[in-house]
């Protein structure tokens, strides 16, 4: 067989064994606390119109989606990110609800990245929409249920870092960006590149209050005492209300208990531009981006005709096995497996013990002994599936 046949291309993997158990057990988990929540199911397609996805949405860019025709000549896209699908679906069919709206998904997206980034260009999120509620309580709901559905996984040490898209947009009209130079210094901002940031004040003229500020985002990182010191620095209605938003959320985590698990960053972007207020990532230890992503979206449903404010997340499931692997973190996925070994002329014993343990729930592998295996062979084969016990009938 030509070995060529045998792997996957670049980006993609199998997941198999005990490695699968682990993470369909663990998105078993984070989807019962979603349930818990009151949020509903839905599912949309894996492929959808490109025009879901265009630049105007503000999703990925054009040449990192997968792009194909169908018969009619129409472009198709596979999904590259689950929100606009949603917007979609629930402009359709929640067209005149006008209380919250709670759904939940699990589901694959494709990006075509670069080769030399590393990442999956297949990869699973297991994520949440809070749709028609514009309020601090609705973004921290959301940001309480990151914080569960990390900790049921199993993790430990984890931070959600918490910007406000409107900081900077405050900031920025204050200080007469062009647009040109404020995607200039969007970019400068999402790759952590302070050191470009004076010569950017420079060229633009910006104003010394304004500059000042620029100049400080690396700073505009930590604790609740920093959004103070980043209050004081502006006077711009956006970004003071920004900040006083993250105060109210910060606030209502704290009734959750959840604050140590919060912190802030004003200079905080995304790669979607479709987000118009809040937005975080979470990061823990093993894994080189956030595992979870999100924020609120209050413009995007009305470009499919809902107007609707609304926010959600996304946790890359993949990531999230990574970090649980590296930080030797193992599921509690441990379940009773049972091996009854049997041979031909005791067929129907077998059978009948197999079916009264599977309705007590237990697992139960079924092996008709072979003449030429050894009991020690089938000792190490029960090993290696699991097996606590074995039983020859």
């Amino acid at each position: 067989m030509n070995n060529k046949l045998l792997h996957t291309p670049v980006g993609v993997r199998d997941i198999y064994s005990n490695e699968c158990e682990d993470k369909l057990f663990t998105e078993d988990k984070i989807h019962r606390l979603f349930k818990s929540y009151g949020y509903c199911d839905i599912q949309t397609p894996s492929f959808e119109f490109f025009d879901i996805f265009n630049k105007e949405r503000g999703s990925v860019a054009s040449k990192n989606m997968y792009k194909f025709f169908d018969r009619e000549g129409n472009t198709l896209v596979l999904r590259p990110d689950m929100t606009p699908s949603i917007a979609r679906a629930v402009t359709k069919y929640y067209a005149d609800e006008e209380f919250p709206i709670r759904l939940c998904y699990l589901g694959n997206s494709f990006i075509n990245n670069s080769e030399y980034q590393g990442k999956l260009k297949e990869f699973t999120q297991i994520g949440a929409e809070l749709i028609g509620d514009n309020t601090s309580d609705a973004d921290a709901e959301i940001i309480a249920m990151i914080i569960e559905a990390l900790k049921s996984s199993g993790l430990k040490e984890f931070q959600i870092e918490i910007g406000n898209t409107g900081f900077l947009k405050g900031v920025a009209k204050k200080a007469g960006l062009s647009d040109g130079a404020m995607e200039e210094l969007t970019e400068l901002l999402e790759n952590k590149k302070y050191f470009g940031l004076e010569e950017l004040v420079e060229r633009e003229n910006v104003p010394e209050k304004q500059r000042n500020v620029i100049l400080q985002f690396q700073k505009l990182v930590g604790t609740e005492e920093m959004l103070e010191y980043a209050l004081s620095l502006v006077e711009n209605d956006e970004s003071v209300e920004a900040i006083k938003r993250l105060q109210k959320v910060y606030n209502i985590l704290k009734i959750y208990g959840y604050e140590k698990y919060i912190s802030f960053d004003l200079s905080m972007l995304d790669m979607y531009q479709y987000y118009t207020g809040i937005v975080f990532k979470g990061y823990t230890y093993g894994t080189g981006d956030a595992v979870v992503k999100g924020g609120r979206y209050d413009n995007l449903l009305e470009q499919f005709g809902k107007k609707a404010p609304a926010i959600g997340f996304a946790i890359n499931v993949d990531s999230l096995m990574l970090s649980l692997m590296r930080q030797h973190i193992e599921t509690d996925n441990k379940t009773e497996k049972k091996m009854i070994i049997y041979s031909e002329d005791d067929r129907g014993k077998a059978i009948n013990k197999s079916e009264e343990m599977r309705s007590e729930g237990i697992t139960v592998l079924l092996v008709r002994k072979r003449s030429n295996h050894s009991m020690e062979e089938y000792h190490k084969y029960a090993e290696r599936s699991g097996v606590t016990d074995i039983i020859e009938i």
